[in-house]
């Protein structure tokens, strides 16, 4: 018997090539091929001018730090990552991008540490390092007892959902694509036999269509249904309009619970639609960014941990609570009360046009409702 409500923890992006491996227990080759950037500890580096040096050859849990003990408080049925990092020692890097990640297949513990069940790979970094990279990455990912959605072995295995049991007794069904906006190549996706990403052209009512009846072949009576989706830029709260019609038509099929979207490198506006919500974009969460300059407005070292939590039948949300967060010396801590209260006013700014709120509680956490 199912549970009568049940909360999902998901998340932006979690890079952990570059810097981060190179803190990790066993680094890979910090060789890098970027314009500028030669080598991955160079961001070791930045980041500790910024900040404090780093600990080099740490544990699997502590680029999680406060998230672990957050993310437990809260105790959700199902965790669901986007995972940009290709985890691999072999392969190339992808001609057609100047940023490569990737992550030494020996440090997959980071991610297992917290206790992740799905992640989601259509996105643009993990063919950074082609086939035989992706090849291990999700070799590592399902050798690690995880599930991986959004890129596969060939065209139907990158379409496939991930279906996570519950203990609570309820299926979560996790669909996950990527858009060309969102800087994935187009020669990434997957193709009859050949390996790659499931990438859609644009966020349009057709793409919509195709994917709910994908949906509808999957699904039984009380799964909730996360599609997760890679589209637009780095920065700036821009929604387009496609995009919002995509998110709507696909909640209007019946058949989704939840649009976690995901490519923006800060958070983006919250939509609840029919009850249910849209994640424009939920940021980053872990990355190697730290003390390098020229986005600083956006306040990008500042994180959300996303909790919405559905009624059984039908099912519809009851809450949906973020934990707010800092990346400080490749670790995430909880954040501020100031610094919380910036991230409040600022969804709340940029969410109000959808008919949102978002407001601090007594605890630092917050909460996005319907304005009334």
């Amino acid at each position: 018997m199912a549970t009568s409500a049940t909360t999902l923890f998901v998340a932006g992006d979690v890079m952990t090539g570059r810097g981060i491996d190179q803190i990790l227990a066993r680094p890979g080759d910090p060789q890098l091929f970027e314009p500028y950037v030669r080598s991955a500890l160079t961001y070791v580096d930045i980041a500790e001018r910024s900040s404090r040096p780093i600990t080099r050859g740490v544990d699997a849990v502590y680029i999680w730090g406060d998230a672990l003990a957050e993310i437990d408080r809260l105790a959700p049925a199902a965790r669901i990552v986007n995972f940009e990092t290709a985890i691999s020692e072999r392969g190339k890097p992808s001609p057609d991008k100047d940023i490569h990640y990737r992550m030494h297949p020996a440090n997959i513990g980071c991610i297992s540490a917290a206790a992740i069940d799905c992640c989601v790979l259509a996105n643009d970094h993990v063919l950074d390092w082609g086939h035989q990279a992706l090849a291990d990455t999700l070799a590592s990912i399902r050798g690690a007892g995880l599930k991986c959605v959004g890129a596969g072995e060939n065209e139907q295995r990158a379409q496939e959902p991930a279906l996570i049991e519950t203990t609570g007794g309820r299926r979560v069904l996790v669909f996950a694509c990527a858009t060309l906006g969102s800087g994935v190549p187009r020669d990434w996706a997957a193709e009859g036999s050949r390996a790659g990403v499931n990438l859609i052209e644009e966020p349009s009512d057709h793409a919509a269509d195709l994917l709910a009846r994908k949906i509808g072949a999957h699904i039984r009576a009380g799964d909730l249904v996360v599609v997760s989706i890679h589209w637009g830029s780095n920065w700036g709260y821009q929604v387009t309009r496609s995009q919002r019609l995509f998110a709507h038509r696909l909640v209007d099929s019946g058949l989704v619970h939840l649009v976690h979207g995901h490519s923006s490198h800060h958070p983006r506006p919250i939509e609840i639609y029919r009850a249910c919500p849209i994640l424009y974009g939920c940021g980053d969460l872990i990355n190697d960014y730290e003390g390098i300059g020229g986005h600083e407005s956006y306040r990008p070292e500042l994180a959300l941990l996303y909790f919405p939590t559905f009624a059984q039948s039908p099912s519809r949300l009851i809450e949906l609570r973020m934990v707010p967060l800092r990346l400080r010396r490749f670790r995430l801590e909880r954040a501020s009360r100031e610094d919380a209260r910036w991230l409040a006013e600022t969804l709340n700014r940029e969410s109000s046009a959808f008919g949102v709120r978002v407001d601090q509680t007594d605890d630092g956490d917050l909460l996005a409702s319907t304005a009334r």
